[in-house]
């Protein structure tokens, strides 16, 4: 005897359970996700086989890098309310966007130079180091260069992004700000105003560290939160470095297709320091 739950092909039918199976007129997964919209979205100006690839490894890095930029703009409201919990789960979901981030590189790694080469040239003066998103992450975690808004100039509305982002307090600010107000000592200079260069190692705020690292017991929020930075910055060193490492697999030495160095000019990101204090403190410990 047949189950009920089976078809009369002897397939499973989840029909039987109360499963909606017919959707004219209403929301489906598809429609709810847009996926006519991101499945369309792939246009690979090439017949080489693995363009396709290499269109879906970046646009799909954007979307992780848009949820990590709401979540950033989360942890730092939280922090800024003094809402440590909030926070820690904010920054510990970023260092996780990371993480998938960096296994994309494994699968990009996949393609050989003989792949690469059938398309690069469609790329035209296309580069991952034109990325407003990322250049936007890179901004609200410190590192703001502003040399690099530059290759966004060509569109208006993304200047004016960028410079939002300037506008504010980088995440690392608002920490020690936070770090203020728990009575440990931060150069007014530090905080007094949005940063508009890259972090550079402050003494003062090393001695910070060190009190907090020192007595975890009493300044476990600032522990907390200095572990979730370090955390963080980790996995983008580590991001970094499969970038660099997965090029120079690619294409060797050779120039990149926006006209930087390539692997040089990725060898020097790999030096930038995020939170320096935080890493250097280790050594007084």
């Amino acid at each position: 005897m047949n189950n009920k739950n089976e078809t009369q092909s002897g397939g499973y039918n989840p029909e039987t359970e109360g499963a909606e199976m017919a959707f004219s007129g209403k929301m489906s997964y598809g429609d709810y996700l847009g996926l006519e919209t991101i499945l369309s979205s792939q246009a690979p100006l090439s017949n080489a086989p693995d363009e396709l690839l290499f269109i879906i490894q970046h646009q799909t890095s954007e979307l992780w890098m848009k949820l990590m930029l709401h979540e950033l703009e989360g942890a730092r409201t939280a922090i800024a309310e003094d809402h440590m919990p909030e926070a820690m789960k904010l920054l510990a979901r970023v260092s996780r966007i990371m993480e998938q981030l960096n296994s994309a590189w494994d699968v990009l790694r996949t393609m050989t130079p003989s792949d690469y080469t059938q398309f690069r040239d469609s790329l035209g003066l296309s580069s991952g180091f034109q990325s407003l998103q990322y250049r936007l992450i890179e901004y609200a975690l410190g590192n703001r260069n502003l040399a690099m808004i530059r290759p966004h100039e060509h569109v208006p509305e993304n200047v004016d992004l960028l410079q939002q982002e300037l506008a504010k307090p980088s995440l690392y600010q608002v920490v020690l700000s936070f770090a203020q107000r728990q009575g440990l000592d931060v150069p007014e200079h530090v905080i007094a105003k949005p940063s508009d260069k890259p972090n550079g190692e402050v003494p003062e705020i090393v001695d910070l560290w060190q009190k907090v690292y020192r007595d975890p017991a009493q300044y476990w929020a600032l522990y907390e939160v200095g572990e979730k930075l370090v955390d963080l910055e980790d996995y983008f060193r580590r991001w970094r470095f499969n970038h660099v490492t997965t090029v120079e697999r690619v294409i060797g030495f050779k120039r990149g297709t926006g006209g930087t160095g390539g692997v040089t000019y990725l060898k020097r990101m790999l030096e930038v320091e995020l939170f320096p204090e935080l890493w250097h403190v280790r050594t007084e410990l």
